[in-house]
């Protein structure tokens, strides 16, 4: 299936059609009118000439992968280690070594690489101000392929240079995707075992039906897309040089902390209890976290409600508090 388009619009009032989505929607064009594009769409000098202006000379990670990787950043064959390796690296020697790919095949990629930190003043000649106290990233390589994964924050991916191909899965394809470790991952979040590209039925038949719920789009310079919280997705970079700027957000306060370690932690408390505790604990979860009355603990008296309320930075603080008590 494609993603749903939406033509360009006014970049002040695409909030409320685009960024609260809770389906993939690409807008065309949204920043095809950034300097940073317009450099890219001159050539990819013109474009390294124009990041080098904000260059902080602060060094940041940067992966690397030999040719016979085609690009996919993903594991050995037997997951004890990263088919890349980590390379620390200031922008002028990774420009350098991405203008070399073409005649050495290999892979460079940076990924995450926080604007306002490693390319201050980017932001402001670059800005779609979506006010959603937003982490704004750069991601910069040659070809690449990234595996299905998730984010908890929102995305709006916009497309500064080269190609990609997105494909996005449903968070309920997560049986589907055949999801590797949860403690060891190339970038941090989890990611699905399978290629793509050639998947094999086989070993992963259930492959088929993720493919069935899949939504694709291909961005062009200055084209974006929103992924909602959770949506899993592939990217594809085809291009020489590819460059994407996005902007992160979450729907909930910080101080809520993270889901994930939420998900870490229930698996060191609950994961290998005997069945029928496990299936007592999931009933006080399900009770306790995912309940959707409005009024579950109207018995309880307001004032003695504690952190069975809608949690404030005070009560979030001194819950984290018992759980580092807890987990001496």
């Amino acid at each position: 299936m494609d993603v749903r388009q939406i033509p360009q619009i006014d970049k002040t009032a695409f909030g409320s059609i685009a960024l609260d989505s809770q389906t993939p929607v690409v807008i065309k064009g949204l920043v095809e009118t950034w300097p940073a594009v317009q450099a890219g769409l001159e050539s990819d000098a013109a474009f390294f000439g124009y990041l080098s202006d904000f260059d902080s000379g602060l060094a940041f990670t940067a992966m690397k992968l030999d040719q016979a990787q085609k690009g996919r950043i993903f594991y050995n064959e037997d997951l004890t280690a990263f088919n890349f390796s980590y390379e620390r690296i200031n922008f002028d020697t990774f420009r350098s070594k991405l203008e070399q790919t073409t005649v050495s095949g290999d892979t460079w990629y940076a990924g995450s690489i926080n604007l306002e930190r490693w390319f201050p003043g980017f932001d402001k000649s670059n800005d779609l101000s979506i006010h959603r106290d937003e982490l704004k990233s750069i991601w910069i390589g040659n070809q690449t392929r990234i595996a299905p994964h998730f984010d908890f924050p929102a995305n709006l991916a916009c497309n500064i240079q080269g190609e990609r191909r997105v494909t996005l899965y449903p968070p309920e394809q997560l049986e589907n995707l055949y999801i590797g470790p949860l403690d060891f991952t190339p970038a941090g979040q989890p990611i699905s075992l399978v290629d793509s590209l050639a998947p094999d039925y086989e070993r992963f038949p259930r492959f088929k039906l993720a493919e069935e719920a899949a939504f694709t789009t291909t961005l062009q310079p200055g084209d974006a897309i929103v992924i909602p919280s959770m949506w899993w997705h592939q990217v594809e970079a085809t291009a020489a040089l590819n460059v994407l700027v996005n902007y992160w957000w979450r729907d909930s306060p910080a101080f809520h902390g993270s889901p994930l370690s939420a998900l870490q932690h229930a698996l060191l408390g609950f994961r290998d209890l005997p069945q029928h505790q496990r299936a007592a604990w999931r009933n006080l979860i399900e009770y306790y976290v995912f309940n959707e009355d409005d009024a579950p603990y109207s018995h309880i008296p307001d004032n003695s409600q504690g952190v069975l309320k809608p949690l404030t930075e005070t009560t979030a603080s001194a819950l984290r508090k018992t759980l580092r008590e807890h987990l001496k």
